[in-house]
């Protein structure tokens, strides 16, 4: 479908045909229509479907064509991370290119005095959009510093990972401010039972619009090492020995070991740097302007960086931890592979993350590579899930390759659900 089959005014597709957008993705044709028409929408999409474009296309459209108070907040867009706030408000001031009577201001934390300033200025004149971080929003409420008695759209982006953030208190407590009249717009790249309960929180009686998870791009080359995670940090090495790999991302489960990683590879000469929730909102803009502008080989960082920030020209992605499930995993390599590139997913398995890779194996329906460890760090665990002694009767189920040797195929199950070691901390650490 083209966006001219849509019901979107005069002066957004002309912003569109300026930007050489002119087809729909799946997510845009099917959630456009229902905004407009003035449906709540539960939307489940991943990071990379178009999924900003499919709400601010037509609540830009709508707020251009008026009919909306001008000294009112009329949009409020929630988002996990600053990062992605940033993201979404660029893109926004592409799309209302030729609107200069809707405003908009980002708010986030990790500021100075003069930011915060600018977005008590910016609030209290009635951006038309706001779009912000759960806590920070919070703060200015708590300060009085805004009023949401009259906003007609509410979106979450990305509402999966806020929740896993710990913003689920914070974002109905910013919902129960809103006017009963206000339409809701919710994005998770998941469907778990949480997003299921806040879906019934928060929408009346919405559209639901759910894109199956695709598969990883045929053009990224997956494989992984089975080893211990000793040997981490020595096959890291590796991989950069002789090679000059370079636009690398690598990511972790934790700030901490996102720390330890790129102190180790500076060691060894490697133009890297890293991007956690510890550096300052100036020096995480820093990081990625000078990673994007080709500065920094590699970035090392936690999944802040996995979902929502597009950086096209990745070559290679190296997961130093097993993402949590199989969606997180697309997500991760889906930064590379982009706009016609080839691609590289490399990820290193330990021996308790073996269950959950077997798991996305299942998900994906192949058996990924599995290399040779390189000579002079040991070998590495069998290819089974280890089960914790005590547990199950203690024993590991065999499966059927060995680290450095392919298999034939995926195993079946057992009759039992697949059972993983989840590390309910790493959410929070991130």
């Amino acid at each position: 479908m083209e966006f001219y089959d849509l019901d979107l005014n005069d002066n957004t597709l002309d912003a569109l045909d300026d930007m050489n957008f002119h087809t729909c993705t799946p997510v845009q044709e099917k959630c456009i229509p229902e905004i407009l028409d003035g449906h709540d929408v539960l939307g489940v999409a991943q990071t990379g479907t178009g999924k900003t474009a499919a709400y601010l296309l037509p609540i830009l459209s709508m707020l251009d064509d008026g009919g909306f108070p001008h000294d009112a907040i009329n949009c409020i867009v929630m988002s996990p991370t600053r990062e992605l706030a940033q993201q979404i408000d660029q893109t926004m001031q592409g799309f209302a290119y030729y609107m200069p009577e809707v405003s908009s201001v980002a708010v986030y934390g990790g500021n100075d005095g003069n930011r915060y300033d600018q977005e008590f200025k910016g609030m209290k004149m009635g951006a038309d959009v706001i779009i912000a971080t759960p806590g920070r929003l919070k703060s200015h409420i708590t300060m009085g510093n805004v009023d949401l008695g009259r906003v007609s759209f509410f979106v979450l982006d990305e509402a999966d990972r806020m929740l896993d953030m710990g913003f689920s208190e914070d974002i109905i407590a910013i919902a129960k401010l809103l006017p009963d009249t206000c339409q809701t717009i919710m994005f998770s790249a998941t469907m778990p039972k949480k997003i299921e309960e806040l879906a019934r929180t928060l929408l009346k009686k919405p559209v639901t619009v759910k894109l199956a998870v695709s598969k990883p791009a045929d053009k990224i080359q997956q494989s992984a090492y089975i080893c211990h995670e000793t040997q981490k940090i020595d096959i890291l090495k590796h991989l950069f020995k002789g090679n000059k790999l370079s636009r690398v991302i690598i990511f972790s489960s934790s700030k901490l070991k996102v720390k330890d990683i790129t102190r180790d590879l500076k060691r060894v000469g490697i133009n890297c740097d890293e991007m956690h929730s510890d550096l300052s909102q100036q020096q995480r803009d820093d990081v990625m302007y000078r990673f994007k502008s080709n500065q920094i080989d590699v970035l090392v960082a936690t999944d802040i960086v996995a979902r929502g920030i597009d950086i096209d020209d990745i070559a290679t992605v190296i997961n130093f931890d097993v993402p949590h499930d199989s969606e997180d995993y697309v997500h991760r390599i889906g930064r590379t592979a982009r706009a016609d590139r080839d691609g590289v997913a490399i990820t290193l398995v330990r021996g308790w993350e073996i269950v959950d890779f077997i798991e996305i194996e299942r998900f994906l329906g192949y058996e990924v590579k599995k290399n040779t460890l390189p000579e002079g760090i040991g070998e590495g665990p069998e290819y089974v899930p280890m089960i914790k002694k005590g547990r199950h009767g203690g024993k590991p189920r065999k499966y059927h390759s060995r680290s450095g040797k392919s298999g034939k195929g995926i195993p079946k199950r057992d009759g039992r659900k697949g059972r993983r070691t989840e590390n309910k901390k790493q959410n929070r650490q991130n």
